[in-house]
């Protein structure tokens, strides 16, 4: 099987909240690390997990839009974008991708992971779009999922975050994005009967594998270990 035709998926979402948690810098290092080390004979991968409620800002992220962050701690880390919020209940899918073996450009692999989620959402009948000036995913204008990468090497790490079941109250404390009047949606908020969480995971990877045309998928649902 040729490498390019390979995931290797790190399932890491449990049933139980407190080992599905994970500290957000810790995987943030994982990442640089695992794309520092890679070389051509890597596998991609994807990782999937939750953290503990945090503040994330981009590179270029102007603080003017942390309007009262609390007790959230925030951290200013190497994506693009502007701030964002994570926290239990956010799907984190962090896609660990070789573009240059790929020949995908940035902009081709923002557009697979918005696809990816609005073919997910389509399969419950939600009417999903990207909108080229603003990365993402929207439902009736508000975001379902936001995304930021950062390239380094010829390799893409961070990813995508999917609004799955959450308190959604820390996004008054910003302005989500770099908007101050964006509003965000969650999946609970969208179905009557919100589908298992293993369940939307297993769909979302079935369709970025597709869209990145990956045949062979392993799995990995070990806990954290850096």
């Amino acid at each position: 099987m040729l490498i390019n035709q390979q995931l290797h998926v790190r399932q890491l979402l449990t049933a139980d909240k407190s080992q599905a948690l994970v500290n957000y810098e810790l995987v943030w290092q994982a990442m640089k690390t695992f794309t520092q080390t890679r070389d051509e004979t890597t596998v991609d991968q994807c990782w999937l997990l939750e953290h503990p409620e945090i503040f994330t800002l981009g590179r270029a992220g102007a603080e003017e839009h942390l309007l009262d962050t609390g007790s959230i701690p925030v951290l200013r880390i190497d994506r693009g974008g502007q701030v964002t919020f994570h926290g239990p209940g956010q799907i984190m899918m962090y896609t660990l991708i070789d573009l240059k073996r790929r020949k995908l450009t940035v902009r081709g692999m923002v557009n697979a992971l918005e696809e990816s989620v609005i073919q997910l959402l389509s399969q419950y009948d939600l009417p999903a779009y990207s909108d080229k000036r603003a990365p993402g995913v929207y439902i009736d204008g508000c975001k379902i999922a936001a995304l930021g990468l950062r390239i380094s090497r010829g390799c893409s790490y961070h990813g995508l975050c999917f609004n799955y079941d959450f308190d959604s109250a820390p996004f008054e404390r910003i302005n989500p994005c770099g908007f101050a009047e964006l509003q965000v949606t969650q999946l609970s908020e969208q179905l009557r009967h919100l589908p298992h969480k293993k369940t939307l995971v297993d769909q979302l990877v079935t369709c970025f594998s597709e869209k990145l045309a990956y045949s062979e998928i392993t799995y990995d649902y070990s806990l954290w270990s850096g």
